[in-house]
């Protein structure tokens, strides 16, 4: 019996029971998604429905229980596809989810294009930089990027010091990994990584606090979370949150993310939050590009149907699970692209997986993020 139903049963009321919603929106648990190919969708003509009706994307995620949305941010992107974000692309939709109340989670690639595990490639206007240079120049473009943004009324509650990192960023000096996995690699990666917090930290102002985040693929890997955070730890760098990305078809059973959640809170003492995640609702294709997970059922490793149903079980359950990682520190579940459907001009890989509909309506498990 969920609290809501104990609450009915046991004869509180509606009262009791708004109450009891009230108190858990206020926890600082975070909910939403990673929306940063919002802007471009509506300037194809994309629209978003309740009930068929068009109602703003953002104003549709807060009115289910969403707190928080992610942007992600490119270098130099070339804007082909959804290769597109840059400064000023993410200041128009960062002010936006600032103005609708809404927490936002600032991605930084240091790329020009996707930074990812198996992708980690330099700005091109950075790839001959020796290392001090570097470093230099992770400084102050993250100081010029945040200033921007606060300049804008927009100033980012947490910011990532990198996208899914478990093999470091700014390949080669920030590599580790492999034949990267050496003291020396380490120490390089640390430095990026500090300048990066450094020039986040820049120009904040007295109250003003941006909160750090290290964010790791490996959700459902135990052996290769520790690997990570125990060689970051040990150079010293200082941070205040743990992301991890969590997709079933990559990433592990349930239970891989649980046992993981478990050991990293007890070992890291720090609050966690899975960053990234999403699971299909249909096996269909609305346009004619390819998905990154085309309905393969023996690649899932969860118990859920690829239906609509399926989809709001399974965020459902993995929002459950964060909340009861040990001594509170499963702060947080954000779903990825839950935006991205097709539209003409600009295909979608995520359609399958999105959290509205081929024709943009939202489907149910948007209402996971009430839980």
């Amino acid at each position: 019996m969920n609290r809501r139903t104990f609450l009915k049963a046991a004869g509180f009321g509606a009262a009791a029971v708004a109450a009891s919603g009230a108190a858990r929106a206020q926890d600082g648990f975070l909910k939403g998604g990673d929306v940063s190919l919002l802007a471009k969708i509506e300037d194809l003509g994309g629209l978003y429905r309740v009930n068929g009706k068009p109602k703003d994307a953002l104003a549709i995620f807060k009115g289910h229980g969403a707190n928080c949305m992610r942007l992600r941010i490119f270098h130099q992107p070339n804007k082909k596809g959804p290769v597109l974000n840059d400064l000023d692309y993410t200041l128009g939709l960062a002010r936006r989810i600032k103005a609708a109340g809404l927490k936002l989670l600032l991605n930084f690639h240091y790329s020009d294009t996707w930074a990812d595990p198996g992708h980690q490639r330099k700005p091109a206007a950075w790839r001959d930089l020796p290392l001090e240079r570097l470093e230099a120049a992770v400084f102050a473009y993250s100081r010029d990027v945040i200033g921007s943004l606060r300049k804008a009324e927009a100033l980012p509650d947490i910011v990532q010091i990198g996208n899914e990192i478990t093999p470091g960023m700014l390949w080669d000096d920030g590599r580790v990994g492999g034949r990267f996995d050496t003291p020396r690699q380490w120490q390089q990666l640390a430095t990026l990584i500090r300048a990066g917090i450094r020039g986040v930290k820049a120009l904040l102002g007295g109250g003003e606090r941006v909160r750090i985040m290290i964010h790791i693929d490996k959700g459902g890997n135990t052996n290769a979370t520790r690997w990570f955070f125990d060689n970051l730890t040990a150079q010293g760098v200082r941070f205040d949150l743990i992301g991890l990305s969590y997709y079933p078809w990559w990433h592990g059973s349930l239970d891989d993310l649980r046992g993981n959640l478990a050991a990293t809170a007890k070992r890291y003492r720090k609050e966690i939050v899975v960053v990234e995640t999403g699971f299909p609702w249909t096996t269909e294709r609305f346009d004619r590009g390819g998905n990154v997970f085309g309905g393969e059922p023996e690649r899932l490793k969860a118990p859920y149907p690829q239906t609509p149903a399926g989809q709001k079980a399974f965020l459902t359950e993995l929002i459950r699970i964060v909340r009861r990682t040990p001594d509170g520190l499963g702060k947080g579940v954000i779903y990825w692209a839950p935006e991205w459907i097709a539209v003409e001009g600009l295909k979608s890989a995520w359609e399958n997986i999105a959290m509205f509909d081929q024709r943009g309506n939202v489907l149910p498990a948007m209402a996971a993020f009430r839980e």
